[in-house]
C-alpha cells in the first residue's frame, strides 16, 4: 500500500529567535557616500530592565545609537523615551546620533505600532526613523548606513572631534608629528668577489 509522504514540519522562522542576553559585541564595515569605509564597533544591549545596570557601562564614548523597538509590541515603543534619556545621560563627550528603528515589519498581521506614530516620536526627538525586517533583509543595512553617514558628517563638519586618548572615534591611520630623514637603503653585498 502506498502512503503519501508526510508534509514537512515547518516552524516559521520569525518564531525562532536568539535574543540578546546582557550585551553582544560585533564589528562591521560600512561604506559612506564618498567611498570612505568606516569600521563600526557595535554593542547590542538587551532592552530588558534587568540588564539596565550592565548596559550603562557601554554608553561611554558612544557616538551613535540605534534605538530599536518591535512594531508588534506597543510597550517597546513606549520605552523608547526612557532609553534615549538613559543614553543621553551617559554618553560623553559628544551628543550622540540617534536613529529610531522599528523592527519586525514582516509581521504585518501582528503589528501594534503604526508607522505614523513611530515617525512622530522620531520627529519629536529630531532623529531619523527607519523600519526594518531582519527576516526579509529589508532596510537592515540601510539603518547601519544611515547612522554611519550621520556620524561621519558630524566628524567632517568638526562637530565630532577625533581626540587623542578618546576611544569614541579613531582614525585607521596615524600621522607622524615630526618628519624623519629619508635614507636610501644600501645595496646588499653578495659575499662573492669578482
Amino acid at each position: 500500500m502506498f502512503e503519501p509522504p508526510h508534509p514537512p514540519v515547518h516552524v516559521p522562522t520569525h518564531q525562532i529567535s536568539d535574543p540578546t542576553v546582557g550585551v553582544d559585541f560585533f564589528a562591521r564595515l560600512i561604506e559612506v557616500s564618498d567611498g570612505t569605509r568606516i569600521k563600526l564597533q557595535l554593542w547590542d544591549t538587551a532592552g530588558q530592565e534587568r540588564f539596565r545596570s550592565i548596559t550603562r557601562t557601554y554608553y561611554r564614548n558612544s557616538v551613535g545609537a540605534l534605538v530599536v523597538f518591535d512594531v508588534c509590541n506597543k510597550k517597546s515603543l513606549e520605552h523608547v523615551p526612557m532609553w534615549i534619556m538613559e543614553a543621553k545621560r551617559h554618553i560623553e563627550p559628544h551628543k550622540a546620533v540617534f536613529i529610531l528603528v522599528g523592527t519586525k515589519i514582516d509581521m504585518e498581521d501582528e503589528r501594534e505600532v503604526r508607522r505614523e506614530d513611530a515617525a512622530a516620536l522620531a520627529k519629536f526627538y529630531n532623529i531619523s526613523y527607519i523600519e526594518t525586517s531582519s527576516m526579509r533583509g529589508v532596510n537592515v543595512e540601510e539603518a547601519f548606513r544611515t547612522i554611519t553617514q550621520e556620524v561621519y558628517d558630524k566628524i567632517q563638519s568638526g562637530e565630532f572631534r577625533v581626540e587623542e586618548g578618546w576611544d569614541g572615534i579613531k582614525t585607521g591611520f596615524s600621522r607622524p608629528n615630526h618628519s624623519y630623514p629619508l635614507m636610501e637603503a644600501e645595496p646588499e653585498k653578495s659575499g662573492f668577489c669578482c
